[in-house]
């Protein structure tokens, strides 16, 4: 299947395991990861990614990310602050890739989370760049699911 729109692509992103849905969110933050230079997203990204982890390493990273979330926020107070309100919602992105399970209700899907949040953080960019150029993130995300769901058919 090749996600063409959103009512595709939410379906794909509900069909995924919460271990998919993570490595593929992490996915979604790496394409405006730049947008917030914090190294707690890089190794947020790492947490994400690496199943190999204890549930404390895990803790750690959700607690480290959920603070960046409440400095960014902060920090992004003027609302015209276009890169400052793209660095909240890349941390805001990250915050969802990394939800602990005992706190993902059944109807949250953290990569849907994720993937609006990126789109935000891509917006804001876009706002402040002042370009005529429309950088869609969407689109770009239908690409990075479709070449996940191909590579994960053939391993």
């Amino acid at each position: 299947m090749t996600i063409n729109n959103e009512q595709e692509f939410k379906q794909v992103l509900s069909e995924l395991s919460v271990d998919e849905q993570r490595i593929l969110a992490s996915q979604f933050i790496e394409s405006v990861a730049y947008l917030n230079p914090d190294p707690l997203i890089e190794h947020a990204l790492k947490v994400a990614r690496d199943k190999t982890l204890s549930s404390n390493d895990f803790e750690e990273a959700y607690k480290s990310i959920k603070s960046l979330v409440v400095n960014t926020y902060t920090a992004c107070g003027n609302d015209a602050d276009w890169p400052a309100q793209a660095a909240h919602f890349v941390a805001t992105a990250t915050k969802a890739c990394l939800i602990p399970l005992a706190q993902l209700a059944d109807k949250n899907n953290l990569a849907w989370k994720c993937a609006m949040q990126t789109r935000m953080a891509n917006n804001c960019e876009m706002i402040e760049s002042d370009s005529n150029t429309i950088n869609n993130e969407a689109q770009k995300q239908y690409t990075i699911t479709n070449n996940f769901l191909n590579l994960n058919i053939h391993d």
